[in-house]
């Protein structure tokens, strides 16, 4: 019986933590997106958007990585945009695509998207945008500032962590409440 009410307390508390993550809104209104866009579906296309993506965010992270709040982001942003488009660039070069490209820092548009059990309005959000070709495929978005991108690797060991720890809290609490 002991291990029953263990197993449902454990069941329970998981409920309550997805059905609480489900409310959470991920990336604060003061934040700065960053979103690739590829050329089309294609197999060839989306692996370029992908080597785009890593070999940017890379430089956009060191960039970045003195940046401790939203106006010095911006700021650096802007000084770096030509360095940002000499890095897409040198991409397509070794990867030897004459794709044309496009690079905007600002309000930009993004679709209506579900991540995490969260939908994001669609709407003009600060932004870098980098569009490859005519723009017409699945693309990549994450938050430079708060810095969610690198996060979002790392995030589930985290919820695992936290998880763990809040079921051994309901258990202490339980042994201790009825062990007196």
């Amino acid at each position: 019986m002991k291990k029953i009410f263990i197993a449902l307390i454990i069941i329970t508390s998981l409920q309550v933590i997805r059905d609480i993550n489900k409310n959470k809104v991920i990336i604060p209104t003061e934040s700065i997106r960053f979103r690739v866009i590829a050329n089309s579906n294609t197999k060839e296309d989306q692996e370029l958007k992908l080597k785009v993506k890593n070999n940017l965010e890379k430089e956009i992270s060191n960039t970045l990585k003195t940046s401790t709040n939203l106006i010095a982001s911006r700021n650096t942003l802007n000084n770096n945009l030509l360095k940002f488009e000499n890095n897409v660039k040198n991409t397509l070069t070794a990867e030897k695509s004459n794709q044309k490209f496009s690079i905007n820092y600002g309000m930009n548009y993004f679709p209506q998207k579900e991540y995490k059990n969260v939908i994001y309005k669609a709407g003009n959000y600060e932004s870098l945008v980098v569009t490859l070709g005519d723009g017409l495929g699945e693309n990549f978005w994450c938050v430079l500032f708060p810095p969610l991108c690198l996060l979002d690797g790392e995030e589930t060991k985290k919820d695992k962590v936290e998880y763990h720890v809040l079921v051994k809290d309901i258990i202490k609490k339980y042994k201790t409440k009825h062990h007196k």
